[in-house]
């Protein structure tokens, strides 16, 4: 669905290259092409046919008829209720913007005096509008000048803004309630119900990920990302205790940046930064011990598991690649990773294609969503969506290793803070967090320069 939405956006065409084919398109209709002349108030205006038939928001319309005249200032095109922007006009076709939120898709075209309405045409049929996926601010207040800065609980409308975002996380058992982390700044708790955010309190100076237990309580896990060789890196909150209280996983562990656990067998796997390896803790045994060295050390690696559990994608921040490790179910531990998209780089770069052909730029966190598109295909039913965030952008990996721009580096840009159509609109500064919520079909982004909570879901 969403890449049907992709495709479609791809295929349209530039304004300027649209007014060429909308005088190409009227010179093939000879037989409906009068002489261009004034609109004649003895005769009716009819509108005789419209192209295309569908489409959204942003989106060219040609509507042919007769008597429309050749004043621009005169014409007033409604769809769906909504004005449209006429680029051109002659007297029996026109050229017009569809406007945002067109839902019923009724196209009226008016001739005007001033203020007053001297003739109307109606279409006989409807323009089929097609809701777009957008970019908006859903939580935070965005300040121009940072000293203005204020960080506060508060209800939604009303709760300042959100420094460091790093990681997202829906409670497996509530998913009202959405975490996130704020590195060296405040972890929070939006609560959808409550229409509230408030301050998840860890006590730990730097916090980096968080992640659920899938058995018993589903207890929260969180990573307390330090620089000491002998202390703790990972902490179990008790759902029992509201989340206020902890106790450690007894690992010493330094510099965590990325775990994950296994969505079947339960293990738990994290990343040490300094160490530049993947461990494996068993929750029953307590055993610890090595999955797989990391081809480099002095990497931020980040983890996000497959819904199947038969693989997993590793984000090598620091060297702007992802790879992959399989799962091996006999042993019940993740393999050795080999590279999936990106070139391991010591300098990131940006550009969408296939496997080491595409470019990132400190890629981070991401989620899985299934795409409908490949139920008829069989094999692997989920696009891979994660935050490139030097780029600026939201990208997706595809099962088969392409990697495309999803949302952001709108306006030919690259950071910055709009919200608006995915590509030629949006912008984000240092997206790092992202989180899907299925039920609603819709993207929570955390904008970390920007100090955002951005949403992305279709035109409601």
């Amino acid at each position: 669905m969403i890449n049907k939405y992709l495709s479609d956006l791809y295929r349209q065409i530039p304004w300027t290259l649209f007014s060429i084919i909308f005088l190409c398109l009227g010179s093939c209709k000879e037989e409906e092409i009068k002489q261009e002349v004034g609109f004649d108030s003895s005769r009716p205006v009819v509108i005789s046919d419209f192209y295309p038939k569908e489409g959204g928001s942003g989106s060219s319309l040609v509507v042919y008829g007769d008597n429309f005249g050749n004043d621009l200032s005169k014409i007033k095109v409604v769809i769906g209720g909504k004005s449209a922007k006429v680029i051109g006009v002659k007297n029996n076709s026109l050229y017009c913007i569809i406007p945002e939120t067109a839902y019923n898709g009724d196209i009226q075209v008016s001739i005007m005096d001033g203020a007053k309405e001297v003739a109307q045409a109606a279409a006989k049929e409807n323009f089929s509008y097609t809701r777009k996926w957008l970019v908006s601010t859903f939580l935070g207040k965005y300040y121009e000048v940072a000293t203005d800065f204020q960080e506060k609980e508060g209800p939604f409308n009303d709760c300042g803004a959100f420094k460091g975002i790093t990681w997202l996380s829906f409670d497996p058992k509530n998913r009202n309630h959405l975490y996130f982390t704020g590195d060296r700044n405040s972890a929070r708790l939006i609560d959808f119900e409550k229409q509230y955010v408030s301050y998840f309190r860890t006590n730990f100076d730097r916090v980096s990920v968080i992640d659920w237990r899938i058995d018993g309580n589903q207890d929260l896990i969180v990573s307390h990302n330090h620089a000491v060789d002998n202390k703790y890196g990972n902490y179990l909150f008790s759902r029992e205790s509201n989340f206020t209280q902890n106790k450690a996983i007894e690992v010493y562990s330094r510099g965590v940046n990325g775990t994950m656990v296994h969505p079947q067998n339960g293990e738990l796997y994290y990343s040490r930064f300094r160490a530049g390896d993947i461990r494996r803790y068993d929750f029953t045994t307590k055993e610890d011990k090595l999955a797989f060295s990391n081809p480099y050390s002095g990497v931020a690696v980040y983890m996000v598991v497959h819904p199947s559990g038969d693989y997993a994608y590793l984000m090598e921040y620091d060297r702007h690649y992802i790879m992959r490790s399989d799962y091996d179910r006999e042993k019940k531990i993740f393999k050795v990773p080999y590279t999936v998209c990106g070139l391991a780089a010591n300098t990131g770069g940006y550009a969408d294609g296939v496997g080491t052909s595409a470019r990132l730029n400190n890629p981070v966190q991401g989620v899985f969503v299934k795409n409908p598109d490949y139920r008829e295909t069989g094999g692997d039913q989920y696009d891979f969506y994660f935050c490139d965030r030097s780029n600026h952008a939201i990208r997706i990996l595809t099962p088969q290793g392409r990697v495309s721009t999803f949302a952001g580096r709108g306006n030919n840009g690259t950071s910055g803070y709009a919200n608006g159509d995915l590509r030629t609109e949006a912008r984000f500064n240092a997206p790092q967090a992202i989180a899907y919520d299925e039920e609603k079909n819709c993207f929570y982004i955390g904008d970390s320069n920007n100090w955002l909570i951005r949403k992305i879901a279709k035109e409601e």
